[in-house]
């Protein structure tokens, strides 16, 4: 009998990894489901097959029958809110995989609080967008005691995700801490497309061109970015898909990380500077893809193209 599966957290990527694992991860059982804003999680029920998903109206709800609890916040003090009200109960015996980008040193904590409840823990953020979510295309990342990665694994690869990079036996941190350099290296793509398309603009090459070159050259998510860049996008859209607060969020993390460790990220620094300038331009609902925006003030041009 398949165990009961409780998920928590419906932003941009819960909703399509709960989306898959309702049509592809044989459940048994209704996916039961929780959000701090209860519209998320009714919408998101009803839009789903009936029958196959239930709405918590609490997280000790949601925690009380679930025998594996997932977990995708915004942010480490989000997932520690999460984590501190769920162990107000009894935990023994639950397993909690939390698929938030968060600081090492945060799944840390987690680690400890969870297992210190007689409960287990393992670290399973995602790579990919929204879309990649909503088509099951993430690439997972776990860690944690092997016995537990083996039991989430039925749920990753072929569900939610294309792909699986394990730390099975090793501690959870180290998902975390992929996970957060990984997203160093979205945000200098994204630093780097802004800066070819406004040089290109500058140059009188032309930003049509420009794109030409990356769709033939770097097909995939750089085009994905080129495309919102050049159609606008990245300053029309009413809900950011990666938010500016978020991307902050990463790099501040990466950047902590690299300090502590001896080392620096210069492009990270870049990235962050003209995330706070997008911040200023567009507020909370500015996306990540507005750093061209930010590139093009420092040459003189609008933020919008």
């Amino acid at each position: 009998m398949a165990p009961q599966l409780a998920w928590i957290g419906l932003g941009n990527m819960g909703r399509g990894m709960c989306k898959n694992l309702v049509e592809k991860g044989n459940l048994d059982k209704p996916l039961i489901l929780f959000n701090r804003t209860a519209k998320r999680a009714d919408d998101l029920s009803q839009k789903l097959a009936s029958g196959k998903t239930k709405v918590a109206s609490t997280i000790a709800d949601a925690v009380s029958t679930a025998d594996i609890i997932f977990t995708c916040v915004g942010d480490d003090a989000a997932i520690n809110e999460t984590i501190d009200s769920a162990l107000k109960g009894d935990v023994q015996g639950k397993l909690f995989v939390d698929c938030s980008t968060v600081h090492p040193s945060t799944t840390d904590g987690l680690s400890e609080r969870i297992t210190a409840k007689g409960a287990g823990f393992v670290a399973g953020p995602v790579f990919g967008a929204p879309a990649m979510a909503e088509s099951g295309q993430l690439v997972c990342v776990l860690a944690g005691p092997q016995e537990l990665v083996d039991k989430v694994k039925p749920y990753t690869k072929g569900v939610i995700g294309r792909a699986n990079i394990e730390f099975g036996g090793l501690p959870c941190r180290k998902a975390t801490t992929l996970k957060v350099i990984g997203n160093t290296m979205v945000l200098q793509m994204v630093e780097a497309v802004a800066e070819g398309h406004v040089i290109a603009e500058t140059t009188g090459l032309g930003s049509e061109r420009f794109h030409e070159f990356i769709e033939a050259m770097f097909p995939g998510p750089f085009v994905g970015y080129s495309t919102r860049m050049i159609t606008g996008d990245y300053y029309k859209r009413e809900e950011p898909l990666f938010a500016v607060d978020l991307a902050r969020k990463d790099a501040g993390h990466a950047l902590d990380m690299a300090k502590a460790s001896g080392a620096r990220m210069r492009g990270v620094e870049v990235v962050d500077e003209h995330l706070v300038t997008l911040k200023e331009h567009k507020g909370e609902k500015g996306d990540v893809a507005g750093i061209y925006g930010s590139v093009r003030l420092e040459a003189g041009l609008k933020f919008a193209n």
